[in-house]
């Protein structure tokens, strides 16, 4: 158990504490709880950068990143939701999104007994939606024309992702072993 996976563990553990905070009746609750999340990114962030740096990387690394990362995302997009800032539509597209990514994953892990690493679009999906989440957190007043337009974005950003996902899983499939 080195250090980036406790890291990822620990951004499992923030994610009660953000829904705590994100629907506490303290004054700028809302910002706090941004702060919790931004925590969670850094998080995300290190483990990625000292997994890589001193050759951390493990089979329960890739599981528990990407899972702590859909747990937090998919916990800060739920709360968002709750509290009327974005639609429901949203929080539909990036469930079925992320079940098919499961799925596939599993059909992977099953077929070539590993799991990939992320990519370059997964990561810059996940930095656009983490920002545009964190702007609709810390700006509670924004429009809801304009709240939709900038979640559409980051699922927008998501869904080209998971195409590259798709291919990916493909190529995987074909070639009986991981990147």
């Amino acid at each position: 158990m080195g250090i980036p996976n406790i890291l990822s563990i620990i951004r499992i553990l923030l994610v009660p504490l953000f829904v705590t905070v994100y629907f506490s009746e303290i004054q700028f609750s809302n910002i706090y709880a941004a702060l919790v999340y931004v925590v969670a990114g850094v998080t995300d962030m290190l483990d990625g950068l000292i997994a890589r740096k001193y050759n951390l990387t493990s089979k329960l690394g890739k599981v528990l990143d990407p899972l702590a990362d859909k747990l937090i995302t998919f916990t800060v997009i739920i709360c968002i939701t709750i509290d009327k800032v974005i639609p429901l539509w949203a929080v539909v597209v990036f469930a079925v999104k992320e079940l098919l990514m499961g799925l596939g994953g599993l059909i992977i892990h099953k077929k070539i007994a590993d799991v990939p690493s992320s990519n370059y679009l997964g990561k810059s999906s996940t930095v656009i939606f983490f920002l545009v989440c964190t702007v609709l957190m810390v700006f509670r007043g924004i429009p809801a024309d304009v709240a939709n337009i900038l979640i559409a974005i980051a699922i927008g950003f998501t869904l080209i992702a998971f195409c590259g996902y798709l291919t990916t899983f493909s190529k995987l499939i074909k070639s009986g072993k991981a990147e």
